[in-house]
């Protein structure tokens, strides 16, 4: 009997633990955001570093950030509480938590009206979207973008990493359309 329960209780200690999912049922990653992206999702472009630092933010592509606001949070009225200052590539718009694989409740609605808005409704516009080196919200951000009809969507994988590495500046940045008083 003894031996009975001691077996059965290695038995239980060897069991293999649900790992967390990483991706949700629609295709997004929605857990362990930093860690090694190998392709751009399908219909997606991968532009290198030195490829985006060719072109002009505004005028020739819509540099999108879709880094998190560590710390911070939107409130109901649109405006964004900021823990820390965020710097990005320069001309960059920055939609902070819009890369996430489940949006809050009013994310989806403000990324897809300020893109829509900054295009001005043209879904060929070229958008360059990134956050930092082995990030999924890059990634999530663009297959969103092309799943909202985008047909000009490129992945900078490198984020904002690869474009410190080529010796380009950043500079602060604010969310898209929200004040962080």
């Amino acid at each position: 009997m003894r031996k009975t329960i001691w077996a059965g209780a290695l038995l239980l200690c060897a069991a293999p633990v649900a790992a967390e999912p990483l991706f949700g049922p629609d295709g997004y990653r929605i857990a362990a955001y930093r860690a090694p992206v190998s392709r751009p999702p399908d219909g997606v472009g991968r532009i290198a570093p030195s490829a985006a630092a060719a072109l002009r933010p505004g005028r020739d592509a819509l540099f999108l950030d879709v880094l998190p606001a560590e710390g911070g949070h939107r409130e109901s009225d649109g405006r964004w509480r900021l823990a820390a200052p965020h710097e990005s590539i320069p001309g960059a718009r920055w939609f902070p938590e819009a890369g996430r694989g489940v949006l809050a409740p009013g994310i989806a609605a403000w990324f897809a009206g300020a893109v829509h808005r900054l295009t001005r409704g043209r879904r060929d516009r070229m958008l360059v979207v990134f956050c930092r080196s082995d990030c999924w919200m890059s990634w999530n951000a663009a297959r969103r973008l092309r799943a909202m009809g985008h047909r000009n969507v490129w992945w900078l994988a490198e984020g904002t990493d690869g474009w410190r590495d080529l010796g380009r500046p950043l500079v602060r940045v604010m969310p898209e359309g929200g004040l962080a008083p």
